[in-house]
């Protein structure tokens, strides 16, 4: 597969919804090989059958916040504001408490129906933002009391759900599970440029300037400028000075952001590397925005 080269919004975006279509369908088709749900996956503390449960709930907090006419579970709906933590907390706190309220919505023999679930809700997701512009606003209130991010972002974070937490069922179950280049730069270009300044540590960020070069094979490029407890990730930005400049295989960079990959693996294998005025704050971007 060709890797992303250039922004075009609406193109990249139904790009992504194709390969997410795909991912969905390579997940049932694990998940239906599954015999043991209760194996250990690659997430320390949960099983298979967790992360297939988180998953689901993904699906249905993505489907169900899709602006329009609904179809189906209206009655599974989660009552965020019942959760102190999403209304009050840090980011990390928010996304916390949601993980722990998601792997118990589907439990005991519904699991026996996981694939079936899965299927349904991803496929109500793919239906009912059909049509719908990139950036129109999706509720997302796990992430925060009225915030919204755009359908481009929200079908990103649909992907990349999908693909990292395909890859932590198939490492539990020993069984090969690939990610591809293009979906690891979709996944970069449509949903991080949001997700990166939401998941910014603001303590570890107080006081901090530094400006980062994103370069990932093949495209996208961001400039990721955290500055005194805030971050701003522009997209294919233009000419500036920079503090370093991380050049990255898009699948690497992916893994190591989310915990999947260490980065020293990463850049003893060649797949990325630091350069620019100030090479060794690279290991710095990783501390100042978390894994969700």
């Amino acid at each position: 597969m060709g890797a992303v080269t250039a922004f075009g919004p609406v193109a990249e975006h139904e790009r992504t919804r194709v390969l997410l279509e795909a991912a969905i369908g390579r997940l049932v088709e694990l998940v239906g090989g599954i015999g043991d749900l209760e194996v250990p996956s690659g997430v320390p503390v949960w099983s298979v059958g967790d992360v297939g449960a988180h998953l689901a709930a993904v699906y249905l907090a993505y489907g169900t916040a899709v602006p329009g006419e609904r179809h189906g579970e209206a009655a599974g709906r989660i009552d965020w504001d019942a959760l102190p933590a999403v209304r009050e907390g840090t980011f990390g706190a928010r996304i916390a408490a949601v993980n722990a309220l998601s792997v118990g919505l589907v439990a005991g023999a519904e699991r026996k129906r996981l694939g079936v679930i899965l299927a349904e809700r991803g496929a109500a997701f793919l239906r009912d933002s059909a049509g719908l512009a990139p950036d129109t606003p999706v509720p997302a209130p796990w992430y925060g009391p009225g915030r919204t991010v755009p359908l481009a972002a929200a079908t990103g974070l649909m992907l990349s759900e999908t693909l990292v937490h395909g890859l932590d069922m198939a490492r539990g179950i020993r069984r090969p599970w690939a990610l591809a280049p293009e979906e690891a730069s979709l996944v970069i270009g449509q949903a991080m440029v949001t997700m990166m300044p939401l998941a910014l540590d603001a303590e570890r960020a107080k006081g901090v300037r530094i400006a980062f070069d994103l370069a990932l094979k093949g495209g996208p490029r961001l400039a990721v400028v955290v500055e005194d407890g805030a971050a701003t990730v522009t997209r294919d930005p233009a000419p500036r000075p920079y503090d370093c400049r991380i050049t990255a295989d898009p699948v690497a960079f992916l893994l190591v952001s989310f915990g999947r990959v260490p980065v020293w693996k990463a850049v003893t294998l060649g797949r990325m590397r630091a350069g620019g005025r100030r090479p060794w704050l690279a290991t710095r971007l990783n501390r100042l925005i978390t894994a969700p």
